[in-house]
């Protein structure tokens, strides 16, 4: 049963004058090596210092409890979060390990409540059970060998376990939900997980739709409209834009070019209207220690705490993007529907996304790029993988997808597919033992939307 506290916390963060905005921290370095808490106290103090932003970001999204390099001890984020005053957390619990990996993560989560009680319940902004593990586990992420992910009913009963070990505790109140990819919310067949949860973590990535219209020129209208349809499937919860964010440099995605003025435009478009409005976590503060990933999506560098780009939203209006209205249907009678040249998503009458973002194999072990999942204690991995496919089905809808290695199209009346390529910075699959390195934003995404209909 949900904490009606924690319901009302989690509503009053969506609608407070200032609510938490920050970025996602990866438990690890690019190369792999676990951060420490010193590592952690810079980042966060770099992040309340960006030159434009008045010390607003000063929240932090984790990806697990657990101490990298360790089997289940307390993340020293924790720790270095307390020694900044005004620093909050949003906690991450890895879920894709099966129970025995989600009960190490439980050891640390109780740990961690033990030893710094109500300090840590002070600067506790909500528990985040999984992430994207929705995704890997839809029938074309498993058809695809795509990295090991679980099914609503499991994220159901993991978030059941959470609430059982908070009950009685500092942190009692605190919202607990999951994170997700926007194509994971619209799955009706996901809705018992939004059930379970006091909100709902959108993560979305125009930059990566690439069987879509996606320049940056439409990154604002593709972003709104997924926020929009998450909505729209939220059963009111309240929607935290957990994920987000346009890359800097790297490989292009359709349309989608990464470059500092891009993500400078994306920024104020998309981010600018936000903050402040509701909780946003942005990929990322930095990605690029000590190698740089393709693509690469940090606001400063190893090098320089100088903002890559202007970060200042003086000049953009508060027309939020959570008033963009659901986009209408672009098909018609004769099923020859397609997504408009504007960019905006189709409306058909019978597909459901089962699919859209892809993620690679890999061995096990510690990445070679940053924020990747690895069992502590097996192989190595180079985090690379062969990536997978996003489909949909539609009624009488054609659609079509590409990437740099393959394309495919779907014909009206049947499921069209588009295959997309590996992310670099996907996670290693879990094997066995403890989460030694949770996650980046990319952990899971290769490509936006292998999916030749769609339906809202």
């Amino acid at each position: 049963m949900h904490s009606s506290a924690a319901l009302a916390f989690a509503a009053t963060l969506t609608t407070a004058l200032a609510a938490p905005q920050g970025f996602n921290y990866a438990s690890g370095f690019s190369n792999g090596a676990p951060k420490q808490q010193s590592d952690f106290q810079t980042d966060f103090s770099n992040a309340r210092s960006l030159a434009g932003t008045n010390g607003g970001f000063t929240d932090a999204r984790l990806y697990t409890m657990i101490q990298q390099g360790t089997t289940s001890d307390v993340i020293s984020a924790i720790p270095a979060a307390l020694a900044i005053p005004g620093t909050h957390l949003l906690l991450g619990m890895w879920a894709s390990g099966g129970q025995a990996g989600f009960d190490a993560e439980l050891t640390a989560l109780k740990s961690a409540i033990a030893t710094y009680g109500s300090r840590l319940a002070g600067i506790t902004t909500g528990i985040a059970v999984g992430s994207e593990d929705l995704y890997r586990e839809s029938p074309i992420g498993i058809e695809n060998h795509s990295n090991v992910g679980t099914d609503a009913a499991t994220i159901v009963n993991f978030i059941g376990q959470v609430r059982k070990a908070l009950a009685g505790t500092a942190l009692k109140s605190v919202p607990v939900g999951h994170v997700d990819t926007w194509t994971a919310w619209v799955n009706s067949t996901n809705s018992p997980a939004v059930e379970a949860s006091d909100f709902i973590g959108m993560d979305a990535y125009p930059y990566f739709q690439n069987t879509f219209n996606n320049p940056i020129e439409q990154g604002k209208n593709l972003f709104d409209q997924a926020y929009a349809a998450t909505k729209d499937n939220a059963q009111g919860k309240p929607v935290w834009i957990t994920e987000t964010g346009w890359p800097v440099s790297g490989k292009t995605e359709n349309l989608g070019v990464p470059s500092t003025k891009n993500a400078e435009t994306f920024w104020d478009e998309v981010g600018c209207p936000l903050f402040g409005n509701t909780p946003v976590y942005w990929y990322t503060l930095q990605d690029a220690d000590p190698t740089t990933p393709n693509p690469s999506f940090g606001v400063i560098t190893a090098a320089s705490t100088k903002p890559l780009y202007d970060l200042s939203c003086d000049d953009t209006t508060s027309s939020s993007s959570s008033s963009s209205s659901q986009p209408t249907s672009t098909g018609s009678a004769s099923g020859s529907a397609s997504p408009s040249a504007t960019g905006s998503f189709a409306t058909f009458t019978t597909a459901t996304p089962t699919g859209g973002y892809s993620s690679g194999n890999s061995t096990g072990g510690s990445p070679a790029l940053s924020g990747g999942l690895a069992p502590s204690g097996t192989g190595s991995s180079s985090g690379s993988g062969s990536g997978a496919s996003g489909s949909g089905s539609s009624s009488g809808a054609s659609g079509s997808g590409s990437s740099s290695g393959s394309s495919g199209s779907g014909s009206a009346g049947s499921t069209g597919t588009g295959h997309v390529g590996p992310t670099p910075t996907h996670p290693a699959p879990f094997t066995g033992g403890s989460v030694a390195n949770a996650g980046s934003i990319l952990s899971v995404f290769s490509a936006v939307i292998g999916v030749a209909a769609f339906l809202f």
